[in-house]
């Protein structure tokens, strides 16, 4: 497992665990921006807990696990974590909103790829 990978992953754990964490507590701070954007996207604030808070939890878990060795629960979560940015972005596409969540949606995103791209799963290591 490549030092890259395991910075990578622990910053996309870090990251996802923290929003997941603050979406479904409705973190106040977190709640005076993302609130008037959840409106603007069209997404209802019921969704705070189940799916959004509750998948960036799953995609954080599984990442952990990805790294304490059970075979590719790491590479299963990044992925599930791309689709669910790409999803983010797109629902704030839609509506043209760019708000500091949609740029905060693509650093999860990049991080998300990032994670995924270097998945010691999916590198192909020269043949010997």
């Amino acid at each position: 497992m490549s030092t890259a990978y395991v910075v990578t992953a622990v910053a996309t754990i870090a990251a996802n665990t923290f929003s997941g964490l603050a979406a479904m507590t409705r973190l106040e701070p977190i709640m005076r921006t993302l609130g008037p954007a959840l409106d603007r996207a069209g997404v209802p604030e019921s969704w705070l807990v189940w799916p959004i808070g509750v998948l960036k939890l799953l995609g954080a878990l599984g990442l952990a696990l990805g790294l304490l060795g059970v075979p590719l629960a790491g590479t299963a979560a990044a992925a599930g974590l791309v689709l669910y940015f790409v999803c983010a972005l797109f629902a704030h596409l839609r509506v043209r909103d760019y708000v500091p969540q949609f740029y905060l949606a693509m650093v999860f995103l990049g991080l998300a790829t990032a994670t995924l791209a270097l998945d010691p799963a999916l590198v192909l290591s020269p043949a010997g």
